[in-house]
């Protein structure tokens, strides 16, 4: 097995040669380059583009690595949260079991003492990343929530999830750190967004804040593998396949509704998710039943994504004050607080909070 590089400065060609053969490539690397690509906030991806020894067989032209950010802050931030580890088990582990569109991927391994790591993972070019500023059309969002369903209906309500500890997960300890964490990063929020984001939004925000613990206990539906972070940055669209779910930074055990809402609520602008997010969410609820999920009324689908509107904002608040700033992630991070605070207001939300 290759050994774990941890900085793309440090990859030789023999590296990837052993990287190419571990995942049945029989080829010998002779030169490559290698540019950063993508926009991660907590890893950084790599585009490596190679040549073959002449008399061997030629692998893959190009593959991309990921590795741990190389700014400080969102390091600490990955390795705190265990977003690195997070990925890594989840191809080892559980990747094989779910019937979501990932990359494949060729080696992964971490050293869990000092969190260094590598995924190496095929090239999924001409493929598209997703622009959560831009936001997409409603037949993105179908393809999208296909993949989720393909996520979330295989491991629905199995409880064997819970032998893979390194999965996110909900308990009493979990919400009052996320209440704590919330209360403590949200003035500096203000401070830093208020001009940005309109009194309304922010006052959602603030309302989260006041009843978060609530909030985040008061979900008693069934639990299945969630992604954490599904938005269009995070995915791919054309090139090999019509879309590919990528950043397995975030899994977790939780509300499959949160996943949807959280894509809804920013992947499609106010309008367009006015329009058309009921039929989305039938569509998808549709989906979760052709693949074996029973005894999950649609009108218990439909009040589970109203709850998590929520979900984004939450992630915009917390997320923009723990990673390393950056303008477009600024921009980021206001485009999903407005769009899911108004998200909240639409599906009058707020009264989970009272609940």
């Amino acid at each position: 097995m290759p050994a774990i590089v941890a900085d793309p400065h440090r990859v030789t060609a023999g590296w990837l040669t052993e990287v190419l053969q571990q995942g049945g490539h029989a080829a010998e690397v002779a030169t490559f380059t290698w540019q950063n690509i993508g926009t991660g906030q907590v890893g950084q991806n790599v585009r490596f583009s190679m040549t073959y020894a002449p008399g061997k067989d030629a692998g893959p032209e190009t593959l991309v690595g990921k590795f741990a950010s190389g700014d400080p802050t969102s390091r600490a931030t990955g390795s705190a949260q265990n977003n690195y580890l997070k990925e890594v088990r989840f191809y080892q582990q559980l990747r094989s079991t779910l019937d979501i569109r990932t990359p494949e991927v060729l080696f992964t391994d971490i050293d869990t003492a000092t969190d260094d790591f590598c995924l190496m993972m095929e090239d999924l070019a001409p493929a598209v990343q997703g622009d959560q500023l831009a936001g997409c059309g409603v037949d993105e969002a179908a393809l999208a929530l296909h993949e989720a369903a393909g996520l979330h209906a295989p491991r629905w309500a199995d409880v064997s999830l819970e032998v893979l500890d390194w999965l996110g997960r909900q308990t009493a300890e979990t919400v009052a750190a996320g209440q704590a964490l919330y209360n403590q990063v949200f003035p500096g929020f203000v401070d830093r967004y208020q001009h940005r984001l309109s009194p309304e939004h922010m006052q959602v925000a603030r309302r989260l804040g006041e009843r978060f613990s609530a909030w985040a206990s008061g979900y008693e539906g069934p639990r299945t593998v969630t992604h954490g972070d599904y938005r269009l940055d995070n995915m791919l669209f054309g090139g090999p396949y019509p879309v590919t779910v990528v950043d397995w930074q975030t899994p977790g055990i939780g509300a499959a509704m949160a996943d949807v809402a959280y894509f809804l609520g920013a992947g499609l602008l106010p309008e367009a998710r006015r329009a058309s997010e009921r039929d989305l969410v039938r569509a998808y609820h549709e989906d979760l039943c052709r693949r074996g999920v029973a005894d999950y009324p649609i009108a218990d689908c439909w009040e589970d994504y109203r709850r998590f509107s929520f979900s984004g904002l939450l992630m915009a608040v917390v997320a923009s004050m723990i990673v390393g700033q950056t303008e477009r992630g600024d921009d980021m991070f206001m485009a999903m607080a407005s769009r899911h605070a108004q998200q909240v207001l639409d599906l009058n939300a707020l009264e989970f909070l009272n609940a």
